[in-house]
């Protein structure tokens, strides 16, 4: 079975639960934290994955990633189901996934700034209303910010799929490709 299947199913199952239950979004920021512990200890996932680790163990500490407290009964059931069915192994996609289904159902896009310098707050503010003039009505955004100092002046954005480069880097680039043709 396509292992990117199995993350989706499970992920619009433990959606819709949390809908119904009301935590949808208390889940929504419990797997955001999952994932950037997923990220930031590289043996998280082979510990999970690993067969001699028992399952009281894994449950333990994915519920320490995730930031879990004893009112998080709908995750820690989910954890439960996960072992039950022996896919707790899948629980970082599962929460990739469940991003993913959440941002659509409330029409939240990822935006990222990559600009020369870094941006002050008057101008990450502007730039956040700019953007959201762009987006249908009602939607919002999650910013993240990067710098790089090769774009010279101006910014990048990136909103999902689509990039907008208003760079000095690129606008030089063009420069150079009329000059030659």
């Amino acid at each position: 079975m396509n292992e990117g299947l199995i993350p989706r199913r499970y992920a619009k199952a433990l959606y819709k639960v949390a809908v119904e239950r009301g935590c949808d979004k208390r889940l929504y920021a419990m797997m955001a934290t999952l994932i950037t512990g997923f990220a930031r200890n590289d043996k998280l996932q082979p510990t999970i994955a690993n067969p001699f680790v028992s399952d009281t163990e894994k449950v333990g500490l994915l519920s320490i990633a995730a930031g879990a407290t004893s009112d998080d009964v709908t995750f820690c059931d989910f954890l439960k189901l996960l072992v039950e069915n022996r896919r707790i192994s899948f629980m970082r996609e599962i929460a990739l996934a469940y991003q993913h289904i959440y941002r659509k159902a409330n029409s939240i896009y990822i935006v990222n700034v990559t600009s020369a310098a870094p941006l002050e707050k008057t101008e990450t503010d502007r730039l956040n209303k700019l953007i959201l003039k762009h987006l249908p009505e009602g939607s919002s955004i999650e910013l993240a910010t990067d710098t790089d100092p090769s774009l010279i002046g101006g910014f990048v954005v990136s909103i999902d799929n689509e990039r907008l480069d208003a760079s000095i880097k690129n606008e030089l680039k063009q420069l150079r490709l009329k000059l030659i043709s």
